[in-house]
């Protein structure tokens, strides 16, 4: 009989040891990630963007705020914010505190679901399962507030825009929609092609759909959040699942997208406060480099 219970029970406390080391540590373990990505034209000067996304901020998490308050030290020549920054209806100031020094930088945003609605508990086992389509929403959370104090501070909100930026010379366009998971999306408000000299399209989720639409359109790099990388993730096998109509071979990092143009999809910088553990996957932002293509 002991014998019977010795593999369920070593499963339960390795389970017990990977929750517990995935909350007291890797949720904490901030990471900087860097790729190059040649979209540029030939005699460009090189470009450097910041990515930041899902933020989730709640009160509590001086760590996070320190950390994300230093990536001004990278001196980023943009930066973006693909969504998910609240968390916590008193999440504003921790946003704007986290966010701090960058905000005098060119900045530009999209807003995902966390940004409307708190988040609920779920069962954590839904994730595993089929998308329904079912979403349940938390209580309001104060997105009118926090999107206003990033547009005083000179962030553009491209929520169904586009606006063309001119960086060391070069141009470039940037075009967002609303949260592709909500399916609040409406590529033909800004449907059409870039003229710009690199196109950048934003998707708090990366649904193919969007990501699709934006690529036929000329747009070379595509950058969206939300998947947190998969946020639990198993060596030889990745993220499990991406809580979107995206591969899982996708969930994060930097990658060439069928349709045209390259992808990259942040793992994010936080935690739904209703399961605050990573497991392979820690919290990051990305800088990346645009250089020319030949």
């Amino acid at each position: 009989m002991r014998r019977a219970w010795s593999v369920p029970l070593g499963l339960a406390a390795t389970g017990a040891a990977a929750a517990g080391y995935g909350w007291a540590y890797e949720r904490k373990a901030f990471r900087l990630r860097q790729f190059e990505v040649p979209v540029l034209p030939a005699g460009s000067p090189r470009l450097t963007i910041l990515h930041i996304s899902d933020l989730h901020a709640t009160p509590g998490q001086p760590w996070k705020v320190a950390w994300v308050r230093s990536l001004a030290e990278l001196e980023p020549d943009l930066v973006i914010d693909t969504g998910d920054n609240l968390a916590s209806r008193r999440g504003v100031p921790i946003v704007l505190d986290a966010l701090g020094p960058l905000l005098d930088r060119p900045g530009a945003f999209v807003p995902g679901s966390n940004d409307w609605f708190a988040p609920t508990f779920k069962n954590p086992g839904r994730y595993l399962m089929p998308d329904t389509g079912v979403r349940h929403h938390g209580s309001p959370l104060p997105w009118g507030e926090l999107r206003a104090e990033l547009v005083a501070a000179g962030w553009h909100d491209l929520t169904h825009r586009r606006t063309t930026l001119s960086l060391r010379g070069v141009t470039v366009e940037v075009a967002g929609v609303s949260d592709a998971h909500l399916r609040a999306d409406h590529y033909e408000r800004i449907a059409g092609p870039t003229a710009a000299d690199v196109g950048i399209g934003l998707s708090h989720s990366p649904e193919p759909r969007v990501l699709d639409a934006f690529a036929g359109d000329g747009f070379s790099l595509l950058m969206s959040g939300h998947t947190h990388g998969g946020q639990l993730r198993l060596p030889g096998v990745g993220a499990l699942v991406t809580n979107c109509g995206l591969d899982r071979r996708l969930a994060r990092g930097l990658a060439r997208w069928p349709a045209g143009g390259w992808l990259h999809v942040s793992a994010g910088l936080g935690t739904s406060p209703y399961a605050p553990v990573r497991l392979a996957c820690p919290p990051e932002a990305t800088l990346l480099t645009l250089t020319p293509s030949s």
